[in-house]
């Protein structure tokens, strides 16, 4: 029998390489691991509407965690729940980008939203995540911590230059123990794998929680053990070594 009985992936920086691939050898252990009775889950940033390709790619239809935990899925075909943001929240995170010149991006039910892509009537929308991104990395500290002032948010990050925003409470750890009651499985029994301050809360909540050696120094920080990067097969190094306790080769 296996330690754990789910496996809860990153994509990006995790999962996926620079080149946005999944490798064979990952492909093969995360196939691995599903056909010993794991239940394989992906929890990422992303939405569904981009995160679904990897989906079918690893041939998964077990739970999904989508937007830091905004979106979850209880199949390919089957919503479990949403969650979304309070519409002047979103104007007011807009007019936020605008007068900071930041860079900005959400998901609604139906879409994935740039700024290049901006209406006014977008602002109407059911809106479950809005992000930020500015190379100016004092700007987004000073962004964070005015945002987390407001009292009512749940603000990560997915790198240095950017602020991730859902409503609060809401996170990658919300969604897998969402999953969890789902399947009726403890979080002791979940391993999780990922590489950014979204993932903390996750890694530093479950049975063994890994972080990839690409991964921020305070996510490492809080991790159980510590794989390989997203360019030398970590996910999949992680589930040999792990999950069945086999030596990579």
């Amino acid at each position: 029998m296996l330690p754990y009985r789910l496996l809860a992936i990153d994509l990006d920086g995790t999962t996926l390489n620079d080149n946005k691939e999944i490798t064979p050898a990952t492909k093969y252990w995360v196939r691995k691991a599903g056909e010993n009775g794991v239940v394989v889950s992906i929890a990422t940033g992303r939405g569904r509407q981009s995160a679904e390709t990897f989906r079918k790619e690893l041939a998964l239809t077990s739970p999904m965690v989508y937007l830091n935990g905004a979106e979850i899925w209880k199949s390919p075909n089957n919503l479990l729940e949403r969650h979304y943001l309070m519409t002047q929240d979103i104007l007011k995170l807009y007019h936020l980008a605008i007068q900071t010149d930041s860079w900005f991006w959400g998901f609604t039910e139906d879409r994935f939203i740039r700024k290049s892509d901006w209406q006014d009537e977008l602002v109407n929308g059911k809106w479950m995540k809005f992000g930020l991104l500015n190379d100016n990395l004092s700007l987004i500290k000073e962004l964070k911590v005015q945002l987390e002032r407001w009292g009512h948010l749940e603000i990560t990050q997915s790198s240095d230059n950017n602020i991730e925003i859902s409503t609060k409470g809401i996170s990658k750890e919300y969604g897998i123990r969402k999953v969890c009651s789902l399947l009726n499985i403890e979080l002791e029994s979940v391993m999780a794998i990922g590489d950014s301050f979204n993932d903390l809360k996750l890694i530093n909540s479950v049975g063994l929680g890994v972080a990839m050696e690409n991964a921020a120094d305070d996510v490492k920080n809080v991790a159980d053990k510590i794989t390989s990067s997203n360019e030398e097969d970590g996910v999949a190094k992680a589930i040999c070594h792990y999950l069945f306790e086999m030596d990579y080769k």
